[in-house]
Order: C-alpha cells, then structure tokens, then sequence
C-alpha cells in the first residue's frame, strides 16, 4: 500500500475514534455494533496516528490492544478479529 494511501485511512480511523469517543466505555447504552467500532477506533488510535506522521507501529501491540476489548465488552468479536487479520 501507498504511504498516501495509508495516510489517507489512518487518518479516517483517527476521526473515526475522535466521532465514536462518546461510546467508549463498559456502561455506554448504545448498540453493541457502535460500541465495538467505538473501542476499535480507540485501541488502534495511537497506531493510526504513527502512520499519519510517516512512522510505523508494533503490530503484536496493536492486536493485544484490540483483544482487550472483548474483557471491556464482555464479548468475542474482538478476539475473532485479530484471528482473521493474523492470517
């Protein structure tokens, strides 16, 4: 992938994150689907800005942050996420 064009959604998911702040939480009454891409965006935030700025970032870090989520959530779909991006 171009450096522009990671750029370009790294910087989408950094918005993304800054739109969905209000559903971060373990207590948030919104539906699940929003509060999922809510702690997403949350977990992969620092990443996203890494990228925007022309640097990298540690991809088993990035995916432990995401697997926390389902303990936030008391859910599983995080945990099916970093499965499928690990392939």
């Amino acid at each position: 992938m171009d450096s522009a064009e990671a750029r370009l959604l790294a910087n989408a998911l950094y918005e993304i994150r800054v739109l969905l702040s209000p559903y971060i939480g373990s207590e948030v009454d919104a539906l699940m689907e929003v509060r999922l891409a809510a702690h997403l965006a949350y977990a992969l935030h620092n990443e996203a800005l890494a990228i925007t700025e022309g640097g990298s970032f540690d991809m088993g870090a990035a995916l432990r942050k995401v697997s926390a989520i389902d303990n936030i959530l008391h859910v599983n779909e995080a945990a099916r996420l970093v499965t499928e991006w690990a392939k």
